[in-house]
């Protein structure tokens, strides 16, 4: 019997019945990705059902998966009966197996009681071991030297003298022993999972509730599969019956065991920490290493987990109205009342989450953040979602900065540590920080050195390979293993002990004390970060010196960026059993492909574009290359400081703002463009005719000001104002004036604020315009790199490019750029029942190589106009339909 699961043709557990059946499409589409191990790239626009059809599908295969194995244990019992048994033989072989299961599931409940009643006699034990604790006398701290001890790196205990004749390889054997003993019961219950990925906690916070809608069927999660050799597929029998006999029977997502992973800014439940320090992360890793009576008040004593493990079960049980999990805002209520990190404790409940953990993008693409948090993605379905951040995500995660001022004060501070310790530190510590202070002086130098020279140049920044570097320091430097002077670092976390020691000299000197970095990132930690990038001796970093402030105060920043995604997020590909990237927006879905994905087989990675639950008709786009004057209308950087363009710009607008009802955004492709308008039209009075007509706003320029904006554009969108008057500033703001006048204008940029992550919904968002493309400035360095080297990588990888097609640094640089406007595109029409009017102003939107990269559900409904007048005939008719109904 073939135990591959068949891709269903319905998901009982999706909540709306029937739902779309580009849903049920998307949901077999994942759900056979998941079956058959493969990466996936999905587009599904806003108002599509995208979360819901991400968690039906994949939970529908978990379910599916605990059937399959069942199963198989079934089938094992009684083989191919190739021996001919007869039928009373195997019913009786069937029915032990399945009493053997049904025990295995029993034992697995009693196992998991035992464990309640063995964290009940823990805590009982530490109740009485704390009543007959004495009280310790203050520790007095007029003893230097003992308070300095503290400052010692964590490795500066000597080593017992039977361990000095251990191999190194045994000893490694003994501490990997040591670190992880022989699992507990509760320990052992793992099981596959989904790994929920978002770019943001808000994000993230709208997963829980749609995971509460799904109508999860028991008999997917208890009982045991009734199985014949000569029966039909179990699963498909079960889900047909569910169907065909309305079966109601589901379990609520308490019963399920969900994980909301969040940061520490986000869950730190300490004020007073959080009221003093600058890093919250940082202070939080300082306290970590504390003596008992500074540690953090709301962490348990060393040994003294109970607590602790009352507040993880905490964490798994849902809210108090039984609907759904805990999240960000739960967790931290939570542990404000057990008086428990919240942090922490969500960390503990990981490895017995059954089926959810939602997490943050850099906690799940960063490897140090799995192995901290104890993550192991092996056979682990992950879903990112908001993935069209996933590229600039990864890139931005491997970019370190140090400047010249850090570096300097890095090695003032390792020089005063040494000075202190050198004679309580062992050799082995020694030799380290004497690598480190070669490995620091040498960097310095040589960064004086370029800034003086770079100082008397036009050009104020150099981009260098990460071996052309190091071929530049000394050869003493260049000689030196960073690895292992970078395990050292992290073994002893001398980094932080390094700075801990200078802030607290910095403490006793009062004119120090004004400098003092309590709190803050470590110096040395910086330094240590850049330092591992160096590690990288491939191709595919490089590092960037900056020159910048005024003559005899200038600053070197060195800068190493990552100019290929890919080998981050390599070590998720292999290690999961499924990694599902989903976006409103994905297109170019090839660019995806080519930057993450070009080192799998074509066969193991699949795409799907969902088309839209809109009608056809409530979507309007419109390419208009022409304006009012019948000039083209083409929006290059060069050209955008031209009067006659902006006034161009300007009129279009304003007949736009006659026809379209309501709210419309107006997106430009840089804030210098937008700077250049606002002027000249203030200057001719082009601005008081707009605002004439529609309320007329601007983004923001301070991300603390967008809410207000946007709550008084929302006011506006929905207004009509009659008025005869002249138009008038009132607050400062543009009041409409004569004849009829309706909504509001929001004149914003392409890939700022406004651009991604908000709902213009309805009446906010009647009519969306793009001016121009907004393709990236060549003028910087960095991108100029990035191009050069993606170039050079497809002439290596000898790609086959057909007649006609850009090569691959102009095609990342254009997929760079329609990226930006499809998230642009994105913020209108927002459910199934919304209708806008989409503008694209530029005639290079007509390019059949733009318009391709346009999301397919946009690209279908596409019209190039001949004429401003064609364009506007055709919006008129538009608005009119949908006044008309």
């Amino acid at each position: 019997m073939d135990l591959h699961l068949p891709t269903p043709d319905s998901f009982p557990a999706f909540p709306y019945d029937p739902p779309y059946s580009i849903q049920t499409d998307l949901m077999r589409h994942i759900y056979e990705a998941i079956e058959s191990k493969k990466v996936a790239i999905v587009e599904s626009p806003t108002g599509t059902g995208k979360t819901l059809t991400l968690l039906c599908s994949a939970l529908t295969w978990l379910a599916d998966e605990k059937e399959r194995a069942r199963k198989g244990k079934m089938k094992a019992a009684v083989g191919d009966n190739s021996t001919g048994a007869k039928g009373w033989v195997i019913e009786q072989a069937l029915d032990r197996v399945r009493r053997e299961m049904e025990a295995e599931e029993q034992e697995y409940e009693d196992r998991l009681a035992m464990a309640r009643k063995r964290e009940e006699l823990i805590r009982r034990a530490s109740k009485a071991r704390v009543l007959k604790r004495k009280k310790k006398n203050p520790v007095e701290s007029n003893q230097s030297d003992s308070d300095d001890d503290k400052y010692l790196p964590e490795d500066q205990s000597s080593p017992d003298e039977d361990e000095v004749h251990i191999s190194p390889a045994l000893r490694a054997l003994m501490a990997k022993v040591h670190k992880n003993p022989k699992s507990t019961e509760e320990d052992d219950m793992t099981c596959t999972k989904i790994y929920y990925a978002s770019r943001t906690h808000s994000q993230l916070s709208q997963v829980l509730p749609e995971l509460a809608k799904l109508k999860l069927n028991k008999s997917h999660d208890i009982g045991v599969t009734s199985y014949h050799p000569e029966g039909q597929d179990t699963v498909s029998r079960k889900r047909k019956a569910s169907e065909s006999e309305g079966d109601n029977s589901t379990s609520s997502c308490h019963t399920t065991r969900t994980v909301a992973l969040g940061s520490r800014k986000q869950l730190c439940i300490n004020d007073d920490l959080r009221a003093r320090v600058k890093d919250i992360d940082e202070a939080c890793r300082e306290m970590l290493g504390e003596k008992e009576d500074r540690r953090c008040q709301f962490l348990p004593p060393m040994g003294e987990e109970e607590k602790m493990l009352d507040f993880r079960d905490m964490v798994l049980a849902s809210r108090e109205d039984f609907a759904t999990p805990k999240d960000i805002e739960d967790l931290a209520a939570a542990g404000r009342d057990a008086e428990t990190c919240p942090y922490f404790g969500a960390r503990k409940a990981i490895p017995q989450a059954q089926q959810l953990v939602t997490l943050p993008y850099n906690l799940l693409l960063q490897a140090s953040a799995r192995e901290a948090l104890g993550i192991d993605l092996k056979d682990q379905i992950v879903l990112i979602d908001e993935a069209h951040n996933l590229i600039p995500t990864l890139l931005s995660l491997s970019t370190h900065r140090v400047t010249s001022n850090t570096l300097i004060t890095s090695l003032n501070q390792v020089y005063a540590y040494v000075s202190r310790f050198k004679t309580k530190l062992l050799p082995a510590n020694m030799l380290q920080l004497k690598r480190l202070v070669v490995f620091l002086e040498a960097l310095k130098k040589y960064t004086e050195a370029w800034r003086t020279a770079r100082s008397k140049e036009k050009e104020k920044t150099e981009v260098v390979t990460v071996l052309q570097l190091m071929d530049r320091l000394d050869k003493k430097a260049s000689g030196i293993n960073l690895l292992e002077v970078d395990a050292y670092l992290k073994r002893s976390k001398i980094a932080r002990k390094i700075s801990g020691y200078a802030d607290k000299q910095a403490d006793k000197n009062p004119d120090q004390k004004k400098t003092s970095r309590k709190g803050a990132i470590a110096p040395l930690s910086m330094v240590e970060d850049f330092m591992v990038c160096l590690t990288n001796t491939n191709e595919d970093g490089r590092v960037t010196f900056t020159l910048s402030g005024s003559p005899g105060q200038e600053e070197v920043e060195l800068k190493y960026q990552l100019l290929n995604p890919s080998p981050n997020f390599m070590s998720v590909v292999e290690e999961a059993r499924t990694v599902v990237l989903a976006g409103g927006t994905m297109s170019p879905i090839s660019d995806v492909v080519n930057q993450l994905f070009s080192h799998l087989p074509p066969e193991r990675v699949t795409s799907f574009s969902c088309g839209h639950i809109i009608p056809e008709d409530n979507l309007q786009t419109l390419v208009i290359g022409k304006g009012p004057g019948g000039g083209e209308l083409q929006f290059k950087a060069e050209r955008q400081n031209d009067p006659a363009v902006i006034a161009q710009v300007g009129q279009v607008l304003l007949n736009f703002s006659n026809v379209i009802p309501a709210g419309m955004i107006v997106f430009f492709p840089s804030y210098k463009f937008l700077n250049a308008v606002k002027a000249a039209w203030s200057q001719s009075g082009l601005i008081e005719k707009l605002a004439a007509r529609k309320q007329v706003f601007y983004e923001p320029e301070n991300s603390n000001e967008v809410d207000k904006v946007l709550q008084e554009y929302a006011e506006w969108a929905k207004k009509v104002c009659f008025s005869n008057s002249v138009g008038s500033k009132v607050n400062g703001r543009l009041q409409p004036s004569e004849g009829k006048k309706s909504g509001a204008m929001m004149l914003a940029v392409i890939g700022a604020k406004l651009s991604e992550g908000l709902n213009f919904a309805d009446d906010l968002a009647r009519g969306v315009i793009i001016v121009g493309l907004p393709f990236a400035n060549l003028g910087s360095p960095e991108l100029r790199e990035r191009l050069k080297y993606v170039k050079a990588l497809e002439a290596k990888r000898g790609t086959p490019r057909a007649s006609g097609q850009k090569d691959a640094a102009a095609e990342l640089y254009e997929n760079m750029c329609m990226n930006a406007v499809n998230q642009s595109i994105g913020r209108a029409i927002r459910h199934r029942n919304d209708w806008a009017s989409l503008l694209l102003l530029d005639c290079r939107y007509s390019s059949p190589s733009i318009r391709n990269k346009l999301p397919k559900w946009i690209g279908n409904r596409i019209v190039v106009t001949e004429s401003f007048g064609q364009a506007v005939k055709s919006m008129s008719s538009f608005f009119r339909d949908k006044r008309a109904h």
